[in-house]
């Protein structure tokens, strides 16, 4: 395949090199020394080769370093790079940096140079430059797909932790090299780094497929086995698949063997089969590597697993024959040792590696067989404890930033984990449930549980367990004393007290409280049972006791502080006195003074809403502890709530600046959106999140707060696409946390699962905005996986099920919602709305007669239920509803909302100046007034609900729009509307985007060429900004049409009608439909135009206009009785007052021959219109005539 390419050949040969096979390698690479590309490299090698042979020839050496030298200085942009390459290889980064260098230099930077440079940064192991080398990587990278540059930006995002960035590089290979199989590699590794193991998994199969022996696919299938599914024998078999690969691909690699050996040792719980197979690689690389110490250790390591201890002795020291200083072969002695009982020679060995250790470090190694040590020689449980803490620490630190995967798992160890386990594990109690605090904990949950019987009958039984009273039972019993300090002791009774009073047994807790009193009478413990004592007499009504008692308390006492809160309490809940209620607060910071104290009585003060007078407290305390950022917060907050922000964001800008309080970015940040100053809210977020990355679990949770704000900083700024990227980082960092925190913080996984919910939620509402449905869907389906009682996202899902047309999935979650919130009033619409679309219209109206039967005058949902009846035909039904509202408060008739749906009605019965009359009313009002203006702007500009832009009716009417009084109303309308929308105030970046489309439709509706052109420029910036935008793209194809540009037209039609109808965009959706059938008609493409008209009529029954072009479509193919029907429906919805409709009606019923229904249509249309031309003669008179003959 490669015939004879030098640089092929080359690297055959560096493969024979590193095999160990250097003669042969070395007369190689004599053959291919005078190819131009390869002839630096090929130098380098033999050098390489000379100095690793058993005896290096140094003339032969410095003769080759001569001619290097010679050649360098001639060397072209290819040979320079090779070079380059070779020297990376063998690990001389700095050496290589130079040739690529001058190669860059040469070539005038040439993009292969600027990948290799990248490569060279990111694997050189400083952080520096591995910041750099995505630089060179996307210089790189410019309009290509390089597979080396590509898979060196994925190393790139793996150092930095993005996995799911590494995963999107490796895919986007993929894509363009199907064939190309260490991306397949990295994809399965990336996809364990993610904690993904289904997918890391078929990708290994996937990899098999294509390539049988493939060692990291059958590796990843053997670590599957063992430790996702443990599966002992499986994970056998495929480990000797692995053995077997290695044998055929690799037989002369020891190091490799010695890897494959350590991992699976060490994760295979010590199973007999396993380690057999582990020994027998080892001894394999020992063979091969028999001089090398680390070999024979690792060796010795396999011996021990299986308690060989004999012959894994014999192993390390004959590994400290081969290196006296050899530290993991000492520490194997010792190991054997402490087995054989041998503890004086292995104290005097620790003693000796304890000094090298200080010199190196700690080690997790030794740390442990100090603590095995100690235990075995009966030393205290603190100090093996002490020690065995540091064991964890030291071990824990090498994992730091290590992804899932196989290094991870030889790092972690979980043999040695278990070793260390089994050494806590004796001091653990052997009887738990014979400890009486095994007994309070239980009753603690029995209470939490709402079980206060259960509780009580757990504490009286700990109460006779030895140990529990002061005085020691006579009993001779053997049984050890277990001992309980005096604390937990107060704590039983007093739980045991709480526990009788939620069990409504007042006299039994007064019994045990007074039990308690004569128990630890003269104790430091007597305040706590006091303070009980106190909270008891509250409980039954008599704070001037509680008050008595706690007075008794002085400031040298232990609970003095517990003391004065409970009196402050009492003085604030009982007898409403707020200044006595800061008085105990004052006392107690006269009596003690401290930082605690003066932020008691701050606290106190912003209790009571008297923050002024909080803030001089705090900065009493800041004067004492000026770098306390709990204080600046306090005193932030407290600013706040007096509306001093300036002054707040003075105070976290000084705290910030002293370099210690830098969760105080937060706080200030959070203050600045909300004064609207995202600039620098921005700045200081970043300022926040510009780190090194970050491991502890606290930072981590840090960094996901500030993303999250971030994301609404740049919600507000109108920069979605950054708010979005924002949310993705938080996502990411929050499912480290989510993995963390259920090892570390069981009690916060709830609030954080809550957390990655809303971050999930919070993408799918930005890709929902910007109409990318199942990227919406995904998110959300996410969140609930997190949440899954969320009921906000449970609609939001439901909601875009409903705009996708997904019927079944809508329903289904609709249900799912009613069944944990039967109440939920949104989701019965939803319901209602799918029942209408399923033609279930009594169904739907049941849905909302809940509704409205619970709250007639719940105008949201009856403006819902209006749109649908009129989706469904049924605008018959309205008036019985709007009659109930009317019903229920005789103050409905001035409520705005009333007056929205009955405009609502109007408008859609076909009687716009009534709506108008009755939106004018409800304008005004906040809740209700931006849709009501809406609304009316859209009755202005089409007070008759013509096709704007469409042809086929332009000149059928009797009124044509030549007419200059049309000419004079269409202006009055357009000014109307143009001062309408002077009131429209929109909060959001989409209400925005809703105001600019409507101000640009009124330059459309003057029909004059230089307004419509305007208007035309400025839709065609919204759809570049937002590709999919229904508003502007009907608003693009109705000036087309004005324009005269019909081809045009049709194109952003044709694109509307392939996207999947929503109800947010309904309305435009079905103007479009509308328009284009009117283009397909011009065009005589009758079936065209009916299949979008069926779609309006699908989506709206009561859609006039789609009955009357089906109607036209009809006349014209002269079926008159089908014109006459869909004539008869458009007349009946456009409440009978188009002449137009009603003259084409009569004019089809003539010629059916339904005379009467024909004459009855003219009277109906004469009477609202006596000179409507034609129609007396042309169908009145002849449908007489008729009937007469």
């Amino acid at each position: 395949m490669f015939g004879n390419d030098p640089v092929f050949h080359f690297y055959r040969i560096y493969g024979i090199l590193m095999e160990g096979h250097i003669q042969e390698a070395l007369v190689e690479l004599e053959s291919i020394k005078t190819k131009q590309e390869v002839s630096l490299c090929t130098m380098m090698a033999m050098i390489h080769a000379h100095k690793k042979s058993p005896n290096p020839d140094r003339e032969i050496i410095l003769e080759l370093d001569a001619k290097l030298k010679e050649q360098r200085k001639v060397a072209g942009q290819q040979a320079l790079y090779f070079a380059g390459l070779f020297l990376w290889h063998i690990g001389r980064h700095e050496k290589a940096r130079e040739y690529v260098d001058r190669m860059i230099k040469i070539s005038n930077g040439s993009k292969e140079g600027l990948i290799l440079k990248g490569w060279l940064d990111v694997t050189c192991g400083k952080e520096a430059n591995i910041k750099k080398a995505v630089k060179y990587f996307d210089e790189g990278l410019q309009n290509g797909n390089d597979v080396f540059g590509l898979m060196g930006k994925a190393q790139y995002f793996e150092m930095r932790q993005n996995y799911s960035g590494a995963l999107e590089t490796v895919n986007q290979i993929i894509a363009h090299s199907p064939h190309f199989l260490p991306a397949f590699i990295k994809k399965m590794k990336m996809q364990l780094a993610l904690q993904d193991w289904e997918q890391a998994i078929e990708t290994a199969h996937r990899l098999l497929q294509k390539d049988m022996l493939n060692v990291e696919a059958i590796k990843m299938e053997a670590i599957y086995y063992l430790c996702r599914e443990g599966n002992m024998s499986e994970a056998s078999s495929k480990l000797g698949d692995l053995i077997s690969a290695l044998n055929k691909l690799e037989p002369y690699n020891p190091q490799l063997f010695c890897k494959t050996a350590l991992v699976f040792s060490r994760t295979c719980g010590r199973n007999p089969l396993i380690l057999q197979q582990t020994q027998a690689l080892m001894e394999r690389a020992f063979n091969f590597a028999s001089h090398d110490a680390d070999m024979a250790t690792k060796l010795g390591y396999q011996l021990f697993l299986q308690g060989k201890i004999k012959e894994a002795e014999k192993c390390y020291k004959a590994a400290m024959s081969l290196d006296e200083t050899s530290v993991p072969a000492l520490t194997g002695i010792i190991r054997c040792q402490l087995m054989e009982g041998k503890l004086d020679d292995v104290e005097q060995q620790l003693e000796f590696l304890n000094e090298i250790q200080q010199s190196v470090g700690k080690s997790a190694e030794l740390s442990y067989l100090r603590a095995v040590l100690a235990m075995k020689k009966q030393k205290g449980q603190e100090e093996v404890v002490s020690l065995l803490n540091d064991v964890l620490d030291a071990h824990f630190s090498s994992l730091q930033g290590l992804p899932l995967g196989v290094e991870y798992f030889e790092k972690l160890n979980p043999d040695f984990l278990i070793e260390i386990i089994q050494e806590y594990l004796n001091f653990c109690p052997k009887q738990v449930r014979e400890h009486p605090v095994y007994h309070l904990i239980k009753a603690q949950a029995q209470i939490k549980m709402n079980e206060p019987a259960e509780a009580v009958k757990t504490l009286q039984m700990a109460m006779n367990l030895p140990g529990m009273r002061r005085v020691a039972s006579s009993s001779k019993s053997k049984t050890k004393m277990i001992e309980i300090d005096e604390s937990d002791r107060v704590s039983f009774y007093l739980e045991l007290v709480e526990a009788h009073r939620l069990n409504g047994e007042q006299h039994e807790a007064v019994k045990v409280l007074q039990d308690a009193i004569n128990e630890f009478s003269g104790t430091p413990e007597e305040l706590r049972v006091m303070i009980a004592n106190a909270d008891l007499a509250l409980m039954q009504d008599d704070p001037e006791a509680a008050l008595t008692m706690l007075r008794n308390v002085m400031p040298e006492q232990m609970y003095f502080v517990q003391a004065k809160e409970k009196m402050a309490e009492i003085y604030l809940k009982y007898r409403k006195d707020k200044k006595l209620y800061v008085s105990c607060y004052r006392d107690l910071m006269e009596k003690l003074p401290s930082s605690h104290t003066f932020l008691l009585l701050g606290d106190a003060y912003m209790h009571i809403q008297e923050p002024e007078e909080a803030i001089e407290v705090y900065e009493q305390a800041l004067k004492k502890n000026p770098r306390d950022g709990a204080l600046a917060r306090k005193i932030g907050n407290a600013l706040v709530k007096t509306h001093n922000y300036s002054k707040a964001i003075n105070y976290y800008e000084a705290a910030l600046k002293s370099g210690q309080q830098n969760f105080l970015s937060y706080d200030l940040a959070e203050l600045l959106l909300k004064l609207n100053h995202c600039e620098k809210a921005e700045k200081v977020l970043r300022q926040a999140l510009a780190h090194e990355s970050v491991n502890d679990l606290a930072s981590l949770m840090e960094d996901v707060r500030y993303h999250v704000l971030l994301a609404k900083v740049y919600s507000r700024m109108g920069r979605t696409d950054d708010a979005v990227e924002s949310l993705q980082q938080a996502r990411e960092l929050q499912s480290k946390v989510l993995k963390r925190i259920q090892l570390e913080q069981l009690d916060s996984v709830p609030a954080q699962k809550q957390l990655t919910a809303e971050i999930c939620a919070e993408i799918a509402k930005h890709s929902a905005a910007q109409r990318n449905y199942e990227k919406a869907i995904k998110f959300y389906k996410e969140a609930l996986v997190h949440c899954d009682t969320d009921n906000k996202v449970m609609l939001e899902l439901a909601r875009l099920h409903l705009a996708r047309d997904d019927m079944d999935a809508c329903q289904h979650q609709c249900a799912l919602l009613l069944k944990n919130d039967p109440d939920n009033a949104p989701a019965t619409m939803m319901m209602a709305d799918l029942m209408f679309r399923n033609q279930d219209y009594e169904q739907a109206v049941f849905y909302f007669q809940q509704l409205l039967d619970r709250n007639p005058d719940n105008y949201a949902t009856l403006s819902r239920l209006i749109d649908l009846l009129r989706r469904a035909g049924k605008l018959e039904e309205v008036p019985r509803f709007l009659a109930m509202a009317e019903k229920h408060s005789p103050r409905t008739k001035l409520d705005p909302g009333f007056h929205y749906c009955k405009g609502l009605h109007l408008w859609y019965a076909g009687e716009p100046n009534g709506a108008l009359r009755h939106f004018n009313k409800a304008r005004k009002d906040n809740d209700w007034g931006q849709n009501a203006v809406y609304n009316m702007i859209e009755i202005c500009l089409n007070p008759d609900n013509e096709t704007v832009g469409g042809e086929v009716f332009e000149h059928l009417d009797g009124d044509t729009d030549s007419s200059t009084e049309k000419q004079e109303s269409v202006q009055l309308a357009v000014r109307t509307a143009e001062k309408l929308l002077k009131e429209l105030k929109p909060q959001t970046a989409q209400g925005h985007v809703q105001l600019r489309i409507m101000e640009n439709y009124c330059l459309v509706a003057t029909k004059q060429k230089a307004n419509v052109e305007r208007a035309l420029g400025a839709f065609t910036e919204i759809v570049a900004d937002e590709k999919d935008h229904v508003p502007a793209l009907l608003g693009m194809a109705t000036a087309y049409m004005i324009l005269r540009q019909t081809p045009r037209a049709r194109n952003q039609l044709k694109r509307i009608s392939k996207m999947n109808w929503n109800p947010i965009d309904a309305e435009e959706f079905e103007k479009s439909w509308l328009l284009l059938a009117d283009i397909y008609i011009q065009s005589s493409k009758y079936d065209m135009a009916g299949e979008l008209l069926k779609r309006c009529l699908r989506h709206n029954r009561s859609c006039c206009k789609a009955y009357e072009y089906m109607g036209y479509i009809m006349e014209k193919e002269q079926a008159y009785k089908d014109a006459a029907s869909n004539y008869e429906m458009a007349w009946k919805y456009g409440n009978q007052a188009s002449p137009a409709i009603g003259f084409k009606l009569a004019f089809n019923y003539l010629k059916a021959k339904r005379y009467i229904d024909a004459i009855s249509v003219c009277h109906k249309v004469l009477e609202a219109h006596p000179n409507y031309p034609k129609i007396r003669k042309d169908i009145l008179d002849k449908a007489r005539t008729a009937l007469k003959t």
